[in-house]
């Protein structure tokens, strides 16, 4: 089987590169690359490997610029330090998502996904497999059980505007202006909520779309949000979700 490291930092790729040698030995590691300039470059001039270890954040952008650029069909295992972007892997040819550090045991697993798949189809259909594996449908979060003082009280997702962190807090705003601090990080948050209600504008914030009063427009595309009820700072769209918030907005 040949494989492509697709990862921009050099220490990471060769424990990964590691780590696929110990699950075989035969296994062959075509190339590291670092960005996705140097990725679509290579994916052009050469055979398609059997399959993909590509990073998301890469130095130069996001993964999934390679996407737009390349007719890729190539099944890929993400491997990555954020969480937040497991919904729109799936969209693209994921067959597993690996938090780092990536344990031998996860990627073991996630090979052996892979090869399970691969084995149902003579060639692999990307299309057929995404179709499988959507077939499992998500469960998202409806309901938040808060403790306030010795009180204990529960929130349905339907009556929250939107959570944000501060100094490594998460809290859950609701519509009528509760502000609960909560158990969960914004990055474990991302996964729990609908993706069709909620959306994660920033490191800081993630907003369900009727707490969005208005959206202003700035130079270079950037985008400020106001937010109902009002958050106590301002709220930007981080320039690298711009695309995507657009998208989400024009569901």
């Amino acid at each position: 089987m040949n494989v492509l490291i697709i990862e921009d930092e050099n220490l990471t790729a060769k424990r990964l590169e590691s780590l696929i040698k110990r699950y075989d030995p035969s296994i062959q590691v075509l190339e590291q690359i670092p960005s996705v300039s140097e990725a679509v470059q290579w994916l052009k001039t050469h055979t398609a490997p059997d399959l993909i270890f590509m990073d998301i954040h890469l130095e130069d952008d996001l993964a999934f610029r390679i996407f737009e650029q390349v007719s890729l069909t190539t099944p890929v295992i993400f491997t990555t330090a954020f969480d937040e972007y497991m919904i729109k892997a799936f969209k693209v040819n994921s067959i597993d998502y690996l938090l780092k550090p990536v344990n031998f045991d996860e990627l073991s697993a996630a090979i052996n996904k892979f090869k399970s798949l691969k084995s149902q189809y003579n060639q692999v259909d990307m299309n057929t497999l995404l179709n499988l594996l959507g077939k499992k449908e998500t469960e998202y979060k409806t309901r938040f059980m808060i403790t306030v003082g010795t009180r204990i009280r529960t929130v349905d997702a339907a009556d929250i505007a939107y959570f944000f962190s501060e100094e490594k807090i998460t809290f859950l705003v609701t519509k009528d202006n509760q502000r609960l601090p909560i158990d969960f990080s914004l990055d474990k948050l991302t996964t729990m909520m609908n993706p069709d209600d909620f959306f994660r504008v920033n490191r800081q914030f993630l907003v369900r779309l009727p707490a969005i009063k208005n959206i202003h427009t700035y130079s270079k595309g950037k985008l400020k949000l106001d937010l109902q009820p009002v958050s106590s700072e301002e709220v930007f769209v981080s320039m690298d979700k711009v695309t995507d918030f657009k998208e989400w907005l024009g569901k």
